[in-house]
């Protein structure tokens, strides 16, 4: 009996270590975010809204974070329609050299996000494209699609085969089958791979950096304010980042991963 309860204890101290591993620093964030000061330091000086409201009236910072909500949501559909077409490929149809195309396309994830960022430059310079949130979203699109194929191909199983099968015995084609049929079943893979790849594109910086010139993302331009010395801005629009990221997320539960739970 007193090993048990010293075990519970013991996981129950070790959980909330974790916890608080974790979600300290946010909380801390969040905190100093209504600093009533010019510095988001130790001790607190008082409750305060004052850089909520800078940040909604600084132009540059609301420019910067709609630059990142375009990317990371345009990137992450292009990710999530190229990941899906290739699962479906590689899952549905005996390809020449499937194990290699499937290697080939999980290999950037194991690449660092400078050495993809230099090459993408070097290959637009040779191009003479212009920088631009366009080669953002394009360098977010190669680091984003090798996730969203691992997700989606990892969802496609052979209990689906004969499902595809009847529509095409109904007369359906291949693609009312892919597109009618597959997708759906796969929808919550496909909207998983879609956050996840939202998300990794939203606080992105190496490539955003490197591929982008007049028009910033957030993460640059938080970089940006940085540079000059702690401002307290940063942690109102990270806190302001957070807490949409958690309304998302919370959402996500009840509506669609909830109702799958469900069936």
């Amino acid at each position: 009996m007193l090993r048990r309860v010293f075990i519970g204890s013991v996981s129950w101290a070790y959980l909330a270590l974790v916890y608080a591993f974790i979600f300290l620093p946010v909380a801390v964030l969040v905190l100093f975010s209504f600093q009533d000061g010019r510095l988001p330091v130790p001790p607190f000086n008082g409750f305060s809204t004052q850089w909520y409201e800078a940040v909604f009236a600084d132009r540059k910072l609301m420019a910067a974070l709609g630059n990142s909500m375009l990317v990371a949501i345009s990137s992450s559909m292009v990710s999530c329609v190229l990941g899906f077409l290739a699962a479906y490929s590689l899952a549905r149809y005996k390809l020449p050299g499937s194990a290699l195309q499937r290697g080939l396309l999980i290999a950037p994830m194991t690449v660092s996000y400078l050495i993809i960022a230099l090459g993408l430059l070097a290959l637009l310079n040779a191009l003479h494209m212009p920088l631009s949130l366009l080669t953002v979203g394009i360098g977010h699109v190669v680091i984003n699609l090798p996730l969203c194929f691992a997700i989606i191909y990892a969802s496609m199983g052979d209990h689906q085969i004969n499902i595809e099968r009847a529509a095409r015995d109904l007369g359906a084609s291949d693609f009312k089958v892919m597109a009618l049929v597959t997708a759906p079943m796969l929808m919550p893979s496909i909207l998983a791979a879609f956050f996840l790849s939202v998300t990794f594109s939203w606080d992105e910086f190496i490539i955003a950096f490197l591929l982008s010139r007049f028009d910033v993302t957030l993460p640059v331009e938080i970089w940006s304010m940085l540079r000059s010395g702690l401002n307290p801005k940063t942690n109102a629009i990270g806190s302001l980042v957070f807490l949409a990221s958690v309304a998302l997320l919370l959402i996500l539960e009840f509506s669609l991963f909830g109702r799958t739970k469900k069936q």
